[in-house]
């Protein structure tokens, strides 16, 4: 199961890197169209939809590489069963944070789909596209937070240590 967890975080990571070579080709194209008098349409609506789903799509990857900012300040003053308990709360609140956000997005991208809503722009594209991207990155959030939650039940969980070298 922890190959299947890691393989989806990577995966979704490897998605991410995926969305910002394109948004790095839908600027490229923005600038060189100024540049050489030509426009290609929707450029500008669809390095948006990739930056969102770039996002998105890396939180999963990035919570479990310890990477989200961590207000260590008062956890680090707690030891032993205070602690814990705090990482414990933490988590379950992430997690039920990230539910409503999935459940949400998922909600958003499956109405877009049904009203076959478009966006405004020149470009005409139907929502629940770019939408996805949103979607499938809370979900895959929520289960990133969820494995951290049951290994931190489990004593399982190891936190980056945060780098407290001075320069």
């Amino acid at each position: 199961m922890r190959k299947l967890l890691n393989a989806l975080y990577d995966g979704s990571a490897g998605l991410a890197a995926c969305f910002m070579v394109g948004l790095l080709i839908m600027v490229l194209l923005s600038v060189l169209g100024r540049e050489l008098g030509f426009h290609v349409r929707g450029t500008d609506a669809y390095a948006g939809y990739l930056m969102a789903g770039a996002g998105f799509l890396a939180l999963a990857h990035t919570l479990k590489r310890g990477e989200h900012i961590r207000v260590t300040l008062f956890i680090s003053k707690l030891q032993g069963k205070a602690g814990k308990a705090l990482e414990i709360w933490a988590l379950a609140a992430s997690a039920a944070l990230a539910g409503l956000a999935a459940f949400y997005s998922c909600r958003l991208a499956w109405q877009s789909k049904q009203f076959n809503d478009i966006s405004t722009g020149n470009d005409a594209t139907p929502l629940w596209i770019p939408q996805l991207g949103m979607a499938i990155g809370t979900v895959i959030l929520l289960i990133a937070l969820i494995d951290e939650l049951v290994m931190e039940i489990q004593g399982k969980r190891h936190v980056k240590a945060e780098d407290t070298r001075h320069e």
